[in-house]
């Protein structure tokens, strides 16, 4: 089953035409933050009702997940919670992160991340990934099974859901960086500066899913993770949380998998979430299951205060796509100066270029045009 069954939107460009004498309409404009108060946000169109609605962590829900509603992607309503966690009979406890909702089948499916309850050890971070299922965007959504997904053995958060053209399912997800502490240069040159004794770390890895979503096919494949050496041209903004001495450790996550022609690109997010250096970039490869290698041009995303603007922590993306694939936008969490530790919505646009690098013209906080579009099915 391919993207665009889920996803499908047609941006039409240009201004509007005149009739006869009658003056053009000025383009409908948007501006950058959004009034939507979202960690990880990411953003499901339906056909059905040609709505966009958006999930995300936080935003007012308790112990689960909320959705707001909108028909423009410039005006948000919020429209209640549409999952409920840390029930008597359910599998999690808390810490519910990072939903991606899908619509697959006529159905749809909410990936999500929180507490797993099976804890005999009394691990702060238990985190598992669980699916869970409802017949409208705006839920309920009831978990497929009293579990998560599966368990490779240590903590996980940030499900990405990327289907092939073959119609393969993959999961994305990030190890968390608990008990994950690896030797590298910037951990050696941490301890030496009396900063850190050890740096954790968190990767990415991607796994083959069953097509009815019951499960996982194979063994986890690890992607992407921190650079090793210092040398190392990702090194730099990907160790901004250790050099600026937020916390002693270097995140992957966050990632977002879409293919373009032969290449997959996968965005990820570096550094500290609840710090000013939280960052995207991309990497590339030709099979979905990599090898990646990361693009010359990260970060594609970051902070824009050093340039004048007040806009930080800016992170965890996932893009909105047209059905062919040419228009695209980036939806992620930042904080301005007037938000402050809130994380609020940005929503970008973004490009492939003729050579294949990934561009985000962002982040933004001016007015511009809002996009146009249409439902095609």
């Amino acid at each position: 089953m391919k993207r665009n069954e889920f996803l499908s939107l047609l941006f039409l460009g240009g201004s509007t035409l005149s009739c006869g004498r009658q003056p053009a309409e000025s383009p409908r404009m948007y501006q950058n933050p959004l009034p939507v108060a979202f960690g990880d946000p990411f953003v499901l169109y339906d056909s059905a009702d040609r709505q966009f609605y958006m999930y995300g962590t936080g935003g007012g829900a308790r112990n689960g997940f909320g959705v707001y509603v909108s028909p423009d992607l410039a005006e948000w309503k919020y429209a209640g919670q549409v999952y409920h966690g840390n029930t008597a009979d359910s599998w999690c406890t808390g810490s519910f992160w990072a939903p991606e909702a899908y619509k697959v089948g006529g159905r749809y499916f909410l990936f999500y991340s929180a507490q797993w309850r099976n804890n005999p050890t009394n691990e702060l971070e238990n985190f598992r990934i669980g699916i869970a299922v409802a017949d409208r965007p705006t839920g309920p959504f009831q978990d497929l099974r009293n579990g998560p997904l599966f368990d490779p053995g240590y903590p996980i958060i940030d499900a990405n859901l990327f289907v092939d053209n073959d119609g393969r399912n993959y999961l994305y997800y990030s190890r968390c960086c608990y008990k994950n502490p690896v030797e590298s240069e910037i951990a050696d040159y941490a301890r030496k500066q009396g900063w850190y004794d050890e740096i954790e770390e968190s990767w990415v890895y991607g796994i083959e899913l069953k097509p009815d979503f019951s499960g996982v096919i194979g063994d986890p494949v690890l992607l992407l993770r921190p650079p090793l050496t210092m040398s190392d041209r990702q090194a730099e903004w990907e160790s901004r949380s250790v050099t600026s001495r937020e916390v002693n450790r270097r995140w992957t996550e966050g990632s977002f998998t879409f293919r373009r022609d032969d290449t997959y690109y996968m965005m990820y997010s570096a550094n500290h979430f609840a710090g000013e250096n939280y960052a995207v970039g991309y990497a590339t490869a030709k099979s979905p299951l990599g090898p990646y290698s990361k693009a010359a041009n990260n970060p594609v995303l970051e902070k824009n205060s050093a340039r004048g603007g007040d806009v930080t922590g800016t992170g965890h993306n996932s893009i909105l796509f047209s059905p062919d694939d040419r228009e695209m936008y980036c939806v992620y969490h930042g904080r301005t100066s007037k938000t402050g530790n809130e994380r609020v919505v940005f929503i970008d646009r973004m490009e492939v270029l003729a050579d294949g690098r990934l561009v985000v013209n962002g982040p933004t906080t001016h007015p511009q045009p809002l996009p146009k579009f249409r439902a095609e099915l």
